[in-house]
């Protein structure tokens, strides 16, 4: 089971070193912000950690950044299983949603702010890329409403605070937020909207994935806690919000009215044009007494965003097709930690039943998600070692043989630097490497295995550094 709420999940972390606290004053217009990028540029995935800063200059909030995407740890932490079994958790809760359900009272709304008392100014907002952003950005979770339904939809849009009462929220045409907005616009009413800080963890990692047709984010959040997410209703709106979050920001945003939003340090690792997005009026805010301000940290990958948007994928296209399409063999699924986890690169791990199979696989991954390039390998090789993918690149991959070319493919991400766009649209390729065993191979050149697991006693015997057998190691000497 998940952690119930974000401070029992920081709590956890902190245990397991995944999260370390800064207590010394911080500025937040620049200091953490480029305190949690050194964290993700300069150290390994495996000595990588979230910041809580516990004094913020400005504000009595503490500020948390990079603790749900910090590595395949925190991951697998914030859904309570283990890393392997993540893909396996999203399946089951993509088929076994769980709808929420509605609480009365929530500690979410232990503190209401209303009027001109919800000042945007008493939450610790980073910039999050110093000398280049517009200003500071909420980063996190978006709730809208399709008029006269129940329909919610939930999605991450950065949105840049204008004033103390004012935001402007980069929603695009043909995203579920606008879409419900819509509804509200074409009547001529202002449409609500609701920022969730802090909520459970399984619920912030439902909320960066783009969930199939009628799938609410919701009831997935439910399916991968084992459990139903409570809800309650906002203070000045109909939006139902997780009732255990630390903050919630609600809001109108008024037909018609837009103002600049941009530039901001995109995922891809590149700034942001400037653009005109809808504003909306900030009418109250609700938080918990000593509450926790959580902002996801993007820019340049690898980076939080893009290593939550980049597993919650993965777990969804593995669900598609081994559910959805029946491709059961299928064994595992990656997608690398670039781009926003949307226009990257799959590998795909399975046992392949025929000929061409692994390269229709392949093909079917590029039809059903945004990946540029697809990789299929054998279910020998350990997809998330770059050793163990280069020497099965050299080893089982001819590229005159092993390739195809999808060309004339409409990019969904408009910001693929490496396409012009022809008014307004881009259309680019995308590339399937089938890097499966297609002939006999020789026996590896290692001892047998039980050779090899005899010489590890000895090794432990001599005294030499213990360590963990690498599971590239471990599936050659399986073979060997």
């Amino acid at each position: 089971m998940s952690n119930r709420n974000f401070r029992d999940f920081i709590a956890v972390a902190e245990q397991q070193g995944l999260l370390r606290r800064v207590q010394q004053t911080i500025d937040p217009s620049w200091e953490p912000a480029c305190m949690i990028k050194w964290a993700f540029q300069a150290l390994s995935d495996e000595e990588r950690f979230g910041l809580l800063f516990e004094n913020v200059e400005g504000s009595e909030f503490s500020l948390c950044t990079g603790a749900l995407g910090t590595n395949r740890q925190t991951y697998a932490l914030a859904l309570g299983v283990e890393p392997e079994q993540v893909n396996a958790c999203w399946e089951n809760a993509l088929v076994n949603p769980i709808a929420p359900v509605t609480v009365e009272t929530a500690p979410c709304q232990e503190v209401v702010l209303s009027g001109d008392d919800a000042k945007l100014s008493l939450l610790p907002v980073p910039i999050w890329t110093p000398g280049k952003d517009a200003g500071p950005y909420i980063t996190t979770t978006v709730m809208t409403r399709t008029l006269d339904t129940d329909n919610q939809n939930t999605g991450v849009y950065r949105t840049r605070v204008r004033d103390d009462h004012h935001v402007v929220v980069n929603m695009n045409p043909r995203r579920g937020g606008n879409d419900q907005c819509e509804t509200w616009w074409a009547q001529g009413k202002a449409a609500p909207v609701a920022w969730v800080i802090g909520a459970e963890p399984a619920f912030q990692l439902a909320s960066v994935a783009t969930m199939p047709e009628g799938r609410q984010e919701m009831e997935v959040a439910g399916g991968l806690m084992g459990s139903p997410l409570e809800m309650v209703k906002c203070k000045t709106s109909d939006i139902l919000v997780p009732a255990n979050a630390e903050i919630i920001i609600e809001g109108l945003i008024e037909p018609g009215e837009r103002d600049t939003e941009g530039p901001f340090g995109e995922n891809l690792g590149f700034m942001n044009e400037v653009s005109q997005k809808p504003v909306a009026r900030i009418t109250a805010i609700t938080h918990r007494k000593n509450a926790i301000y959580y902002g996801m940290t993007s820019q340049m990958p690898p980076s939080e965003s893009t290593f939550l948007q980049s597993n919650s994928t993965a777990g969804l296209i593995s669900k598609i097709l081994r559910h959805d399409l029946g491709e059961k063999d299928i064994t595992d699924l990656y997608v690398d930690e670039t781009f926003g986890g949307q226009m990257a690169h799959a590998i795909i791990a399975m046992r392949p039943q025929y000929q061409g199979h692994a390269m229709k696989v392949g093909r079917m991954a590029a039809e059903v998600s945004a990946f540029k390039r697809i990789t299929v390998v054998d279910d020998d090789i350990d997809i998330r070692d770059p050793r163990h993918m280069d020497w099965v690149m050299n080893a089982r991959y001819n590229p005159s043989r092993d390739t195809v070319i999808i060309d004339n493919v409409y990019m969904r991400s408009a910001m693929d630097p490496s396409i012009e766009a022809v008014d307004g649209v881009k259309m680019g390729s995308k590339i399937v490497i089938d890097g499966t065993r297609t002939v006999p191979e020789d026996e590896f050149s290692l001892p047998p295995k039980e050779t090899m697991m005899q010489a590890l006693e000895t090794w432990k015997a001599a005294g030499l550094p213990d360590f963990s057998i690498p599971r590239r190691a471990q599936l050659r000497i399986d073979k060997a």
